[in-house]
């Protein structure tokens, strides 16, 4: 099955050893990637399930995270953690997050061409069963919705609207971690805390 969580096999083993320790603090993992580079980069994009993570509680996510990687040194080289919110228009890894977030603009993309396309906008129209169900425009400029199993995805993503900054402001309120004063002010940017080379002591930034 495709797992846009964790996609390379390294990614997998990172994800199987990170997710505990995440989910002990309240939160789920969205999405985790070791990238290349002069210096290797983990990236740990987590979320609270209702919603509404912010920069402290990256910086406790960061703190755990660090801890069990230390522990079982699964990564050889040296390495900068960054653990971040999955910002605004964030990435839809899971089949629950086309349920959680149907009626919101997408774009999908797929492994293999479908009627010869692999790219896909429209609104999110739930599942049903292992299919991602989103209304596109058709032929002719009507609405159609059509099935895209979620095995067939290799990106998805949400689209930045009026309508999705209004509910992020909604789910952050909710969570008590915004306020009223605070709606014309929301940033589409993620909160982001970057530790270091792995052994370095951690610092943060915004």
């Amino acid at each position: 099955m495709t797992d846009l969580v964790a996609k390379t096999a390294i990614d997998r083993r990172l994800a199987e050893i990170v997710t505990p320790a995440i989910e002990g603090l309240g939160f789920e993992l969205v999405r985790i990637r070791m990238m290349g580079g002069k210096t290797k980069v983990l990236q740990i994009m987590a979320d609270r399930p209702e919603g509404g993570i912010v920069v402290d509680d990256c910086a406790r996510i960061s703190t755990a995270v660090s801890a069990v990687l230390d522990v079982e040194d699964p990564i050889e080289d040296a390495y900068t953690l960054e653990v971040s919110s999955p910002g605004i228009d964030r990435p839809l890894t899971r089949l629950k997050d086309f349920d959680v977030w149907e009626g919101f603009e997408a774009r999908l993309e797929t492994t293999e061409l479908i009627d010869g396309r692999r790219r896909f906008k429209g609104l999110l129209r739930g599942t049903e069963g292992d299919e991602v169900l989103i209304e596109i425009e058709g032929p002719k400029g009507e609405a159609l919705t059509i099935g895209l199993e979620f095995d067939w995805l290799s990106d998805a993503k949400l689209v930045l609207t009026d309508e999705l900054i209004t509910e992020m402001l909604r789910q952050r309120k909710d969570a008590g971690v915004i306020d009223e004063a605070d709606f014309d002010e929301i940033e589409t940017e993620t909160d982001t805390v970057t530790a270091p080379e792995a052994g370095a002591a951690p610092s943060e930034e915004t």
